[in-house]
């Protein structure tokens, strides 16, 4: 698995998605979501694996262990490279999920998402009526989904600190949230720079409208690039 920026391709068309990747001659590691996945089905993972690229599927998976199992086997046969489910589906809901990915494809790796980027302190206590710190709370899932036996979690790159000082380096710390100086925030909250992320211990970043949406999509991504590496 490449440990480039991840590029979500935020699009609802194949369309789109094969006119962004004509503009790249490299291999990449592209982010599948719920919007591009949902209305145009597997064939979406075939077209973009044809191209030779990595594949993280997004899709936050979240129900009860044998449905998340069976979701995951099924899911696998997609040759995906690093697919989710959301850690507040607990810890018997994640090992069977892990149990069926490992089944179909046991290259693949599964993570958890904690707390999405978009979710504030105040949001996350009066929404969700989680009283501890968000930190506290991420750090929870976190060891939570170790303990199922995940590979890493979603997080913010500010958490991912504190997810390597608790479970150590080498659990994925896949973060969003990832800006650059002159960018806007949009929905995210809790965000920092590529270089930042960096130095959080992030082990992965992704990055979306900051690449997908620039007059010169390539020239970003190697900005993004040269700054991550760097």
């Amino acid at each position: 698995m490449k440990n480039t920026p991840i590029i979500a391709l935020d699009f609802a068309t194949l369309e789109e998605v094969d006119q962004f990747l004509d503009l790249f001659n490299e291999p990449l590691f592209v982010k599948v979501g719920m919007e591009l996945y949902l209305q145009n089905g597997p064939e979406t993972i075939n077209r973009i694996k044809e191209r030779g690229h990595d594949i993280f599927l997004d899709l936050k998976l979240h129900d009860i262990p044998n449905t998340v199992e069976g979701a995951l086997k099924g899911l696998g046969k997609l040759n995906i490279d690093l697919i989710n489910v959301h850690a507040a589906g607990g810890k018997n809901m994640m090992a069977a999920g892990l149990e069926g990915l490992r089944e179909t494809n046991p290259n693949a790796k599964l993570i958890a998402v904690t707390q999405l980027t978009s979710t504030t302190e105040q949001q996350m206590k009066d929404e969700q009526n989680i009283q501890s710190s968000i930190n506290e709370s991420v750090v929870h899932y976190a060891k939570m989904a170790h303990e199922a036996g995940l590979d890493g979690v979603v997080c913010s790159p500010l958490e991912s600190n504190l997810i390597q000082e608790h479970i150590g380096e080498t659990f994925l710390k896949v973060t969003p949230g990832i800006r650059l100086e002159s960018d806007m925030t949009h929905d995210q909250q809790r965000v920092t720079t590529p270089e930042d992320a960096k130095k959080l211990g992030s082990t992965h970043i992704v990055v979306g409208r900051s690449i997908t949406q620039h007059e010169d999509p390539v020239a970003r991504y190697h900005e993004i690039l040269q700054r991550w590496e760097g």
